[in-house]
């Protein structure tokens, strides 16, 4: 337990290490990937009908609105003459064609799942959402979307149809790298009755991995922690999520008490879901505060705050991931849904946390009504529960899949006779890793 904080402090550079690389690979959801499956289910005098589907093995990323815009490059001439529960944005120059005349005729068409409430005619099965696709942990039933699509100027057969390329997933922005797309064992489907299986013709998967570096270069969230063993509240670390002086990569900064909030217009939604935030320190649209409430005698109880700093989006359907080792005797949870996330067998130390429906699964805009809160009951376990060197606050926390910005480890509430020394030992310690791995890749140059 000595050295607890200084493994700590080991953990925490070698995952600042890791986010500067833009690697996609999650920790915490080993496996989770997008996978778009295009399964042909009939052919036409001059292509075929897919479905196609988008479907969301991350346990605790989802994609939320104004939803998702699927794209890709046709590998030929391929036109589309008809969809189904989607819409291509463009049609394109279809003048070419007369007569009937194709829904979408760009060699690079972009695709949008349409609102609901469109004309039964226009739907299929798990489509109609405006976009929207739930993470697997949350709600597996809407964990994925799908389409229907009438391919024409394409190869009639398995040996002729030509793959497409360059498939993209916007959200609305960047974030999700797609690969090619493989072909796999034929898709199987089981009829209303359950009686019979039917086989698609044939299919091709393309897996889209998503990486928060690549989806901005700032983060989006932030974690302060306080305690009751100690009066100082540690707030998320200054321009955490960028600074004041430095807003346009983050969007606009309004004081909480600005007219400006009384237009509507400013406070509306944007296209690119563009933040208004409020004027803080750290500048984050949310805010995750920890806070160490309660000791006794075989239990401790701690209180979860999440705030809403962005005037311009209610968050629906948010999530946080949370780790810490006494996850593994978590007793009791308080007005939230909770999931244990066991990516590796031998620990227990992940909680996926959201809001219990039609009660607090709505995180609303900046103001008084922007905040949502739990508490969470947790047995000790005594060979390893301590107050000491920062043992009760979380590793990683996550909001809606991103990882937040927490505290420096030589900043958290500690206990009044815990030592200075060695937290500048710790402290000091990071900063020699921090050079010697700066170093050696520069010799990798």
């Amino acid at each position: 337990m000595d050295n607890w904080k200084c493994r700590l402090l080991l953990g925490l550079a070698f995952i600042f290490l890791s986010a500067r690389t833009g690697d996609a690979y999650d920790p915490v959801d080993p496996n989770g990937n997008l996978t778009i499956k295009w399964d042909i289910i009939s052919w036409t005098p001059d292509g075929y009908v897919a479905v196609v589907r988008l479907v969301n093995y991350q346990q605790y990323r989802h994609i939320e609105s104004p939803g998702w815009t699927l794209g890709w490059t046709w590998a030929k001439k391929e036109v589309i003459w008809s969809m189904v529960g989607a819409q291509a944005t463009e049609q394109g120059d279809c003048s070419r064609y007369t007569g009937n005349i194709p829904h979408c005729c760009k060699k690079d068409p972009s695709i949008v799942d349409l609102l609901a409430g469109v004309p039964y005619n226009q739907q299929v099965t798990n489509c109609c959402r405006g976009g929207v696709i739930a993470s697997r942990g949350q709600d597996p039933a809407r964990a994925l979307a799908a389409f229907q699509v009438s391919v024409g100027s394409a190869g009639t057969t398995n040996t002729t149809v030509r793959l497409p390329k360059n498939f993209t997933l916007k959200i609305p922005g960047p974030g999700y790298t797609c690969g090619p797309a493989k072909k796999v064992q034929p898709s199987q489907f089981l009829s209303a009755d359950g009686r019979r299986h039917t086989q698609a013709l044939m299919t091709w998967n393309v897996t889209c991995i998503y990486s928060q570096f690549v989806a901005q270069r700032t983060p989006s969230c932030c974690v302060s922690f306080s305690s009751f063993y100690n009066d100082t509240i540690v707030p998320c670390p200054v321009c955490s999520c960028g600074c004041q002086d430095n807003i346009n990569q983050l969007g606009n900064c309004v004081e909480k008490d600005s007219p400006y909030l009384k237009n509507v217009r400013a406070i509306t939604p944007a296209h690119n879901n563009a933040p208004l935030v409020q004027c803080t320190s750290h500048m984050c649209p949310i805010r995750i505060h920890w806070h160490v409430k309660t000791n006794y005698k075989e239990y401790w109880r701690v209180k979860i705050t999440i705030t809403n700093f962005n005037y311009r989006m209610n968050y629906t359907d948010w999530n946080i991931v949370a780790q810490h080792p006494n996850f593994n005797n978590l007793s009791q949870i308080f007005s939230f849904n909770y999931k244990s996330l066991n990516p590796y067998e031998s620990l227990n130390d992940t909680a996926l946390f959201w809001g219990i429906k039609f009660y607090n699964d709505m995180l609303m805009h900046a103001g008084s009504m922007g905040n949502v809160q739990s508490e969470l009951l947790l047995k000790k376990d005594k060979e390893t529960f301590s107050f000491k060197q920062g043992w009760a606050f979380p590793r990683r926390v996550y909001f809606n899949g991103d990882d937040c910005v927490l505290p420096p480890p030589d900043a958290y509430p500690t206990l009044p006779n815990d030592s200075p020394l060695k937290k500048g030992r710790c402290f000091g310690l990071m900063i020699i890793i921090m050079v010697l791995a700066t170093t050696s890749q520069l010799l990798f140059l």
